[in-house]
């Protein structure tokens, strides 16, 4: 009976901390996934797990038999089946409210769905004060039985961990993330019971995997959101990725869904975005034209909008994408045309794939901040001297980072930072959104030289009008400097902790979403 109630242990381990992953998909697919929600979803999940430590020791004590164990086990395993089928229509209406920044909604949702866990976790924290119990036969040797079981259900935690992260999620998705953990942790519990209560108690939860199995079929194909032209979505072991179809624009949105991080339509190329402003820092350095810009980095690809945009103004520079998913990417070359050849697109982090390589850029275009997910990696002084090392002579760096009105705290750390690398830094607000461009760059620049370039470019006709128009509108709207604050680094950098409380007070005030 030992060996297998370790087994049991481990199986218990695993799926909790499998849920708690799932969880964090399952909820981070509307409320996303910034270090609030992460907050949330952990410290409930270790107060039901508290409760039920408490629980467990308690009927362990009334009851020391593997029938009632495997009994708990059961409904533990079956209760966490149903979660994601009965959050489905909250987190439906969340999105919803979503689109709309209810807050009443959103946050009643949010407690609603936290709460649909505290059944099945409580339960499955019995398991271990339960095998304790039922494990002791020789109290001379309580201590090395209670840290034998704790390390088997932590062994089975570090599994759980991975597991839906890297592999059920990304290929079968949440849902059945969690029915797939749910039902084998479910036919654990029902062969304990056959095997150490009985065949006729193993069979009275025999309708437990029936109806799970049923509701899964119900629930098949349903999207898990069912916003205004959706024709894609799905999971990757990094977002959840949504595709809509807007009046004839194709968006690219992750996770809540708050922000467009790409934009397609087949006869147009100016959208009113951060994308197109990548283009014009080059015109910051005197006598500047659109053929001393031979190469870009694009740190933060997503669909390809900023490709698409620069090879259309350029030609065919060659530009390195990077960018972090690889769904993201394969979105990218069936909804959004991103296939242009001279795009050379890099898998992985976009700090360390810039270290790496070994070309100089005329542009390099940070685009891997969307509020509240901001890498505090690629926010520091650090960074940026990976940056300016990879910059031409006459090179220069763009950030587009989201700031709120009246609250300029992210932006003025990010300048500051930045100007501790870089000589001259130039700062624009894309009217009508929520997004400001940070313009870096390696030489001395004045906005004096800019307005010259724009008036050159203006006479001749081989100019682009993307690249008129967007340095007309950059031009329009340059902010007269920054607030210095505290250079950021890669020991000291609170990104967090600015950018929640931006958010937090900016939602709760009602505003708009960010552009991104």
């Amino acid at each position: 009976m030992k060996k297998y109630l370790l087994f049991t242990v481990f199986i218990s381990g695993m799926t909790t901390l499998a849920a708690e992953l799932a969880a964090s998909r399952l909820i981070g697919n509307v409320f996303g996934t910034s270090n609030l929600v992460w907050a949330s979803i952990i410290g409930l999940i270790l107060i039901y797990l508290t409760a039920g430590y408490f629980l467990g020791g308690k009927w362990a004590d009334q009851n020391p038999t593997p029938g009632a164990m495997y009994r708990v086990l059961a409904w533990g395993a079956f209760t966490l089946g149903l979660v994601p089928y009965i959050a489905g229509p909250v987190l439906r209406s969340a999105a919803s409210a979503f689109e709309g920044l209810n807050v009443g909604i959103m946050a009643g949702s949010f407690v609603a769905v936290l709460i649909l866990f505290s059944v099945p976790i409580t339960l499955l924290g019995t398991i271990s004060p339960f095998a304790i119990r039922l494990s002791v036969d020789d109290m001379s040797k309580a201590g090395q039985t209670s840290g034998r079981i704790y390390a088997i259900s932590t062994l089975g935690s570090f599994i759980g961990t991975f597991l839906p992260t890297l592999v059920t999620i990304p290929t079968i998705g949440t849902r059945l993330t969690f029915l797939v953990f749910s039902l084998f942790l479910l036919f654990v519990a029902l062969a304990g019971l056959g095997k150490y209560a009985s065949q006729r108690e193993m069979f009275k939860f025999l309708w437990m995997p029936v109806l799970l199995a049923i509701v899964a079929a119900l629930f098949a194909g349903q999207a898990l959101k069912s916003s205004t032209g959706q024709v894609y979505e799905t999971e990757s072991a990094y977002n959840y990725i949504q595709v809509q179809e807007v009046n004839g624009f194709t968006l690219l949105r992750l996770n809540d869904g708050q922000g467009i991080h790409s934009i397609y339509h087949p006869d147009t190329l100016q959208f009113g975005g951060p994308w197109e402003q990548f283009l014009v820092g080059p015109y910051f350095y005197a006598g500047r034209k659109p053929a001393d810009v031979q190469r870009m980095a694009i740190v933060g690809l997503a669909a390809g909008t900023a490709a698409r945009q620069a090879t259309a103004v350029y030609g065919d520079i060659q530009i390195d994408g990077f960018e972090l998913d690889p769904k993201i990417v394969e979105v990218g070359r069936e909804y959004f045309d991103m296939n242009e050849p001279n795009l050379n697109v890099h898998v992985g982090d976009g700090r360390w794939n810039l270290e790496q390589s070994p070309y100089q850029y005329d542009i390099i275009a940070v685009d891997a901040y969307r509020p509240p997910y901001i890498p505090p990696h690629m926010t520091t002084q650090e960074f940026f001297e990976i940056c300016a090392s990879h910059l031409t002579d006459e090179g220069v760096l763009t950030l587009n980072v989201g700031s709120v009105p009246g609250d300029r705290r992210l932006v003025d750390g990010l300048a500051t930072t930045m100007a501790a690398i870089f000589p001259s830094i130039h700062i624009m607000d894309i009217p009508g959104t929520l997004n400001t461009m940070i313009f870096a760059t390696k030489q001395p620049t004045t906005r004096e030289n800019f307005m010259a370039n724009l008036a050159a470019l203006a006479q001749d006709p081989s100019t682009h009008p993307l690249l008129l128009s967007t340095m007309t509108l950059t031009y329009a709207n340059l902010q007269p400097g920054y607030e210095t604050t505290m250079v950021f680094t890669d020991d000291r950098a609170p990104i967090e902790w600015i950018v929640n409380d931006m958010v937090v007070k900016f939602v709760l005030q009602g505003g708009l979403e960010f552009l991104q």
